[in-house]
């Protein structure tokens, strides 16, 4: 049997504010090309393999 999921903890103070910028960070890094096309390839490869 399963052990339950512990609930997610609340940032407070110092993490939340080192949270916040590394997401705001991440929304402008753009992801090149090249990986984009690995990505979808990798994708298409799980998905051609999936049994659901």
């Amino acid at each position: 049997m399963a052990k339950p999921i512990k609930e997610t903890p609340i940032l407070r103070g110092k993490d939340a504010v080192k949270f916040n910028k590394e997401m705001e960070k991440s929304k402008s890094e753009i992801v090149p090309i090249a990986v984009r096309e690995r990505m979808k390839s990798n994708y298409s490869q799980l998905q051609a393999i999936a049994k659901f």
